[in-house]
């Protein structure tokens, strides 16, 4: 490999010859040869919008001439594009304040910057440090731009599949409005329900599930831009950081702001670990959703099959015609994920030291990881589980009929007692509640057959 030399602080380093990063990333690529694990797409992004940010800054300030400026905010755009991300090569698992993948970004900047005004690559004519970093440290870039890549994933990604979801779940709620069920509670048989009734719970789930995804969002507004290496604002000008975050906010249209306090924002990831916990409730959230959902539809001889799940794939090597519960599957692995990048979050978040937290890396790849996770499991499940769900209505409906727990229904007329011998004696003799209940004229005929009309045991009484 043909490679060209370029020096920083500790020395000359190596680095091949048409690389845009330079002797800093080039370190850090041989110091973390960890997990081969990089940043994703939404945080080179946001390292992106935090040096054009910067550099309009900077130049407003008077502090970067325009033929900087103009090359700088040309690479810095070339970056949120996505045209170099081949160029972020910086393990997730490096130093904890991050400032390999800010050095990583400055130096691809820079060079990048260099090749527009035509000069050599490492000649540092743009400095990465003096130009690109200007007003900066990563102390507060890393965590900037972890908020913006995490917020803008929640409402562009996230939040559109919560709605595709819960868009697919209404559609069935309706479908099934007439469809009475068995109800089960402890998992043993309860009064009747209707199916509709049952699927207006995950609704219901996801709706809360769009409005906590809506708040982990907020919850990231604040931008610690600004407070430079310990969150007293030393070598930026007062207005630097709003300036910066006002060219962010036009971006991504998205109301950030600075930090009310930089000491806070710098030294703590008490936001993220918020906002990540309303990742982790969505994840039990789908847990509960989508193990109903794949239990209502077993079967199809042997167990409840009160739904049939659309057939996506073969579901065995070996036992031809089997088709299983996929999708169920999938959400639920994803959810476990989710689940315990909620634990490293945690950890991360609350082993800040002094006036810096140093796992920020692996915590905005963790919460990135969840958001795509969520978002992408979430849009599946809908469209290739939810919107092909059908009743299988005669079982549903049957299934009321042997159930006793609907003499329920006649403890108000005959006493709890009376009622409770007989779903007892039903079940000792294999007769359900209605042909015993006759068989005793325990209420006139009439009478007992509106207590037993599933469709009257599926709300509460008129008034």
């Amino acid at each position: 490999m043909t490679t060209r030399i370029e020096r920083d602080s500790l020395g000359e380093m190596h680095v091949p010859a048409d690389a845009l990063y330079g002797a800093q990333t080039q370190r850090a690529v041989e110091n973390f040869p960890i997990s081969g694990q990089r940043f994703p797409r939404r945080f080179i992004r946001a390292l992106g919008l935090v040096k054009l940010g910067c550099a309009h800054a900077n130049y407003d300030l008077g502090r970067l001439d325009e033929r900087t400026f103009g090359a700088i905010t040309k690479a810095a755009n070339e970056v949120i594009d996505g045209v170099h991300d081949s160029q972020f090569v910086v393990d997730i698992y490096q130093t904890g304040s991050g400032t390999s993948s800010n050095m990583n970004t400055n130096e691809v900047v820079a060079n990048r910057a260099i090749q527009i005004l035509g000069g050599t690559l490492g000649s540092k004519e743009v400095h990465p440090n003096d130009h690109v970093n200007m007003g900066q440290s990563s102390n507060d870039v890393i965590p900037t731009a972890f908020h913006v890549a995490c917020a803008t994933a929640i409402h562009e990604d996230l939040l559109p599949s919560l709605n595709i979801l819960a868009a697919s779940l209404e559609r069935k709620v309706n479908e099934f409005a007439d469809i009475v069920k068995s109800g089960r509670t402890h998992l043993m048989d309860a009064t009747p329900i209707t199916l509709g009734q049952e699927f207006s719970g995950y609704l219901a789930q996801t709706r809360k599930a769009i409005r906590r995804a809506t708040a982990a969002r907020d919850a990231l507004m604040e931008l610690a831009l600004g407070g430079t290496a310990v969150g007293t604002g030393l070598n930026r000008p007062m207005a630097f950081p709003a300036m910066a975050i006002a060219v962010i906010a036009d971006r991504t249209g998205l109301p950030f702001r600075e930090a009310a306090n930089h000491f806070e924002a710098q030294a703590a990831r008490d936001d993220v670990v918020e906002a990540h916990g309303q990742l982790n409730t969505i994840a039990a959230s789908f847990t509960k959703i989508a193990n109903d959902i794949r239990w209502l539809g077993s079967g199809p001889r042997t167990g409840l099959f009160e739904i049939a799940l659309p057939a996506t794939q073969p579901g065995s090597s070996i036992m031809p015609g089997k088709v299983n519960p996929v999708m169920s599957e999938m959400l639920t692995q994803v959810a476990a994920r989710v689940m315990g990048n909620h634990q490293a979050v945690t950890i991360g978040g609350m082993n800040g030291a002094f006036e810096l937290n140093v796992y920020m890396p692996m915590m905005a790849y963790s919460m990135l990881e969840s958001v795509m996770l969520l978002a992408n499991g979430a849009e599946t499940f809908a469209t290739r589980c939810v919107d092909g769900i059908v009743a299988n209505r005669e079982i549903a409906e049957a299934s009321v009929e042997r159930n006793l727990s609907i003499c329920t229904s006649l403890a108000p007329a005959i006493g709890y007692d009376a009622a409770a011998a007989i779903a007892k004696e039903a079940f000792k003799t294999g007769q359900n509640v209605r042909e015993l209940a006759l068989e005793k004229g325990v209420l006139p005929v009439d009478e007992l057959n509106r207590l037993l009309d599933p469709m009257t045991m599926v709300g509460p009484e008129d008034a």
